[in-house]
């Protein structure tokens, strides 16, 4: 009796490796553990929006619509509570994206009044900031990256045969993924850069002299 219990768990386990269940489980894992790292970053990154914001404040008292969207941004993604469950709503995944897109676009829009301040530049506070945060942008960068391979490595088992059926027996679906727009953005890091003075403004354009009338004889 023991021999054939044991057989039978043999059999099934062969059964089961055959269908690709183990390699299911396994990809599925490695999408799970690649999103942990994207939100481990994200989070990175939103941790430093206070001390970042408040110290441009301290030079740049005029700008307090940036700092506005970029605090208003940092709380929409602090909002946003996406799980590795939650990956197989392409709604919910869409959502998270563009809120971490929003954010981005308003440190650039910071990174841009902060070139305005020389003061600013050479504060070493902001210097820490600065490179704290351009190595977190790169890090973000490598675990987007890493997510968007492993989920698309994951949907091709899982639609394929015999695996499509080992995933719709055992409830794994496919994942939603990151879209891009630009491939070439998603594997670019932003820059950022502080160490280069901002580009000059153009002086304004004179007109030219009116041409004077001819004295009456």
């Amino acid at each position: 009796m023991r021999y054939l219990m044991l057989a039978c768990v043999l059999v099934a386990s062969s059964l089961l490796s055959g269908c690709g269940y183990n390699a299911i489980q396994s990809k599925d894992e490695g999408v799970k553990a690649a999103w942990s790292e994207v939100l481990n970053q994200y989070q990175r990154r939103a941790d430093l929006v206070p001390n970042l914001v408040n110290t441009v404040k301290g030079y740049a008292t005029h700008e307090e619509e940036v700092f506005t969207k970029v605090t208003e941004a940092r709380a929409k993604v602090g909002q946003m509570n996406l799980t590795a469950d939650d990956l197989t709503d392409e709604n919910k995944v869409k959502a998270f994206q563009q809120a971490q897109g929003e954010l981005s676009s308003a440190l650039s829009r910071l990174m841009v009044v902060s070139e305005n301040y020389p003061q600013l530049k050479a504060d070493g506070l902001f210097q820490n900031l600065q490179a704290q945060l351009e190595g977190t942008e790169n890090r973000v960068t490598v675990a987007r990256n890493r997510f968007i391979q492993s989920t698309q490595d994951y949907n091709t088992f899982v639609r394929q045969f015999p695996q499509n059926l080992t995933a719709m027996m055992f409830g794994y679906k496919a994942k939603a993924n990151f879209s891009v727009e630009n491939e070439k953005q998603i594997s670019t890091a932003p820059t950022v850069d502080f160490s280069k003075p901002a580009p000059p403004q153009p002086a304004p354009q004179q007109q030219p002299a009116q041409p004077q009338p001819e004295p009456a004889h």
